[in-house]
């Protein structure tokens, strides 16, 4: 059974009433983020029950030492984590001499969390009775502005209900924090120094091995019924690592007390001087004030929805589930800073490290491409480019590669690989694959030729080569073989000819072939300068190309079918639909070695490659390979049912390609695979998007053009979508009668829509 407590709400994630049970679930779903930081959904005051507490900065790290059993050589040294960061949020309270603490209140009434996905905040309000019997009101707000990226503000108000309340706040910070997920439980981070001065106050640490160093500051104001009192604090509470202010009140019965706290982090990835950056920003956040930097932050998501906004008609848990993938997606990247990446957790945990994956080149990349100005995209991939020599490295170390062959690492933080499972980084290889396709998709979506020449080349070279080098010649096939991989689908490990391994090695080396002779033709300098810098001959290239053009692929004449890997048919063909319910997730239920030898696939493999390449194969190969592997897939995977929602509505199976929809939507807020309380899946959010526009949608880039073949669910009564195509808005109206398209741009564009041209003149709407 899914959990099923968050309200249906077009704009907004809500829970009504408190559940001890759903409060870790509940500090994933209500998470918030600004790009530069984020935090889960952790109640200010203390709370004694079951919690994850969690806040997080982009870039800031720590390389916790890899924990195995028996170490094989070639072990990455570390895994690297996104850290739990100093808290900046807590606010311990007492009232009338008690400390106020959820787990220990009876009565807890009218409790209600909210996050507006509209506007881009976080609330929670409820009445309590306190074991000294005080009943209280509390209302808190938060967020983290977008415009002032290293502010997070909180106004939290007090109300006492049935008699005059001694309330005393104790805003703190405190760099004494763990991560749930340490190997060694080592700390990870070293207090500096604690500051205090009047209402502000500061405490700056520095990681450990890594050294960033970080300024977490807060600045507190108390009010009466909305008047500021101006309080100075009477009294600080300092540790090596923790300051905490003290503020006293009386507060009448029937009064509203509140306090507001201005804080958040200013880092050495980008101060010199991190505690005068911290004074700066506390300024600049009072001269704003709580009142317009929250209008501010309403008018920032109010221009992100302008473009990024997918609206459903007639059905209210398909529009929340897309508004809170595409409002998660915009919380944890906004594409300021290419030194940044995708976390497949962004800020909502700590599962994954909190590292690049090749889920932003395979599933991320497309959604950044078309909502935001090509420049973000770039720069997602300008930061594989710029750790080019570190896979080039991690291929030689691990592998033994020469030559400037590259394996880009499965998971990273600076280039280096970093992964502890040897399955996984060593046999997991098809993500150099996906980088590859990255720059392929860029070109085609984009039109913008230049990255290329600039910088991709280079990239495509190192991993043509690194596919040439990972290859063996079979002499009984008589053709070249990859063994001993994993493919996406990571219930199956070890095994022979992957077929979406193999497919996407040939098509890496065929496409680097096609661009080294391009930029020949076009981009002779540039030519010149990689060629020389790489030291790159023909008579490689005719290497290379002798591997593409004989590489095996496993299939079944008898099924019509490509094969996973050589011997998937030896195994016991048990469809998905006859599994026991109770044995379900099997990652859960089954020891790792039933899992391998089970039929049963984690995510799309070999769909993933039609969907890649879906122009390469037939639609009557896709349908064949579709109701094969559909059967024997359960979807353990995030990054699985988008795929599977786009290839259905392609097949015109529509009542499946809506169920995978609502799957990949509400993957978290309904909690499918029983795991959301570790934190949201982020990077899959952006398969819900790819799962509308192009699934329903139907949109596809064919000989430079945007082609749409619209659909719609039977369970809608429209749709619409907006896309930025080379610099051009185009939005896109879908109902069961038509097509709209309007465009947003200086020029008329012609457009395909099932395969009929479309002039779509400029700020006019053509119908289809």
């Amino acid at each position: 059974m899914n959990q099923d407590y968050i309200k249906p709400n077009n704009w907004s994630i809500i829970e009504e009433g408190f559940d001890v049970e759903r409060v870790k679930s509940s500090e994933s779903l209500f998470s918030i983020g600004n790009g530069a930081m984020g935090q889960r959904a952790n109640f200010e005051e203390t709370y004694t029950g079951d919690t994850f507490q969690g806040s997080y900065i982009a870039g800031i790290y720590y390389p916790d030492k890899t924990k195995v059993g028996w170490w094989k050589n070639g072990y990455p040294e570390y895994f690297a984590k996104v850290l739990n960061a100093p808290n900046w949020i807590g606010i311990e309270i007492e009232i009338n001499d008690e400390l106020f603490d959820l787990n220990a209140c009876t009565n807890i009434k009218n409790f209600r969390r909210e996050l507006n996905m509209k506007e881009g905040w976080y609330s929670r309000s409820l009445e309590a009775t306190l074991k000294n019997g005080t009943e209280v009101a509390i209302n808190v707000m938060r967020f983290l502005s977008l415009d002032l990226d290293e502010v997070g503000a909180i106004h939290y108000e007090i109300t006492p209900l049935n008699k005059d309340a001694k309330i005393v706040y104790k805003p703190y910070v405190d760099a004494g924090v763990t991560n749930e997920d340490a190997n060694w439980d080592e700390k990870f981070w070293e207090p500096l120094e604690v500051k205090h001065s009047g209402n502000e106050a500061y405490v700056t640490a520095q990681t450990f091995k890594t050294h960033f160093k970080v300024t977490t500051f807060m600045h507190n104001s108390v009010f009466e019924n909305g008047k500021n009192l101006n309080l100075s604090p009477t009294n600080f509470n300092t540790t090596l690592d923790k300051i905490q202010s003290l503020y006293a009140v009386i507060v009448a019965k029937g009064k509203t007390s509140s306090i507001q706290k201005i804080a958040g982090y200013t880092v050495s990835l980008n101060h010199n001087n991190t505690q005068t950056a911290a004074e700066k920003a506390i300024q600049a956040a009072l001269a704003k004030g709580y009142n317009q930097l929250l209008q501010d932050q309403i008018a920032a998501w109010a221009k992100i929805w302008e473009m990024s906004d997918i609206t459903i008609d007639g059905d209210v848990k398909a529009q929340q589930g897309i508004r809170f993938n595409i409002f998660q997606l915009n919380q944890t990247y906004l594409g300021k800073d290419s030194r940044l990446n995708i976390g497949p957790k962004g800020f909502t945990g700590e599962k994954y490290g909190g590292s690049t994956y090749w889920d932003t080149e395979a599933y991320c990349i497309p959604f950044y491409m078309a909502t935001k100005d090509q420049q973000v995209a770039r720069n997602l991939l300008t930061y594989r480019y710029n750790q080019l020599d570190k896979a080039i490295e991690n291929a030689e170390k691990n592998l033994g590669f020469k030559n400037g062959a590259a394996l880009y690492p499965m998971v990273t933080m600076n280039g280096e690989e970093c992964h502890n499972e040897w399955e996984i980084t060593h046999e997991e290889i098809h993500r150099n694959g996906a980088i590859a396709f990255a720059i392929f998709n860029y070109h085609r979506f984009t039109g913008d030729y230049t990255y290329i020449p600039e910088k991709g080349l280079e990239v495509l070279i190192a991993i043509a080569r690194f596919w040439h080098q990972r290859a063996s010649f079979s002499t009984a096939k008589n053709q070249y073989v990859i063994l001993g991989v994993t493919g996406p689908n990571e219930y199956e490990n070890n095994i022979n000819n992957n077929f979406y391994t193999n497919y996407i090695a040939k098509w890496c080396i065929d496409y680097a072939f096609e661009q080294i002779q391009k930029v020949s033709l076009e981009h002779a300098s540039d030519h010149k300068r990689i060629i020389e810098k790489v030291k790159l001959s023909d008579s490689e290239i005719q290497e290379w190309k002798k591997v593409a053009d004989n590489m095996y692929f496993p299939k079944s004449e008898e099924l019509g079918i490509y094969l996973q890997q050589d011997n998937f048919l030896d195994k016991d063909l048990v469809p998905v639909k006859d599994l026991d319910p109770s044995q379900r997730p099997i990652n859960q239920k089954w020891s790792w070695d039933r899992v391998l030898r089970s039929p049963y696939i984690k995510q799309a493999d070999v769909l993933q490659c039609f969907y890649f390449f879906e122009d390469h194969f037939s639609k009557e190969e896709l349908n064949k390979n579709f109701d094969f592997y559909e059967s024997f897939t359960v979807h353990e995977s995030s990054l699985s049912p988008c795929v599977h929602s786009i290839q259905a509505a392609l097949l015109d199976k529509m009542d499946m390609a809506y169920t995978f929809y609502l799957r990949t939507s509400r993957l978290d807020l309904d909690d499918y695979n029983k795991e959301v309380e570790e934190g949201c899946h982020i990077t899959s959010m952006a398969g819900t998007w790819m799962s509308i526009v192009e699934g329903f949608g139907g949109m596809r880039v064919k000989n430079d053009a945007l082609h749409f073949s619209p659909k719609i669910p039977k369970e809608w009564d429209g749709y619409s979508f907006k896309i930025n195509f080379r610099n051009q808005i185009l939005k896109v109206i879908v109902n069961h009668n038509e097509t709209q398209i309007t465009l947003e741009g200086s020029q008329d564009l012609t457009v395909y829509v099932n395969d009929q041209p479309v002039l779509v003149r400029a700020n006019e709407h053509a119908t289809a």
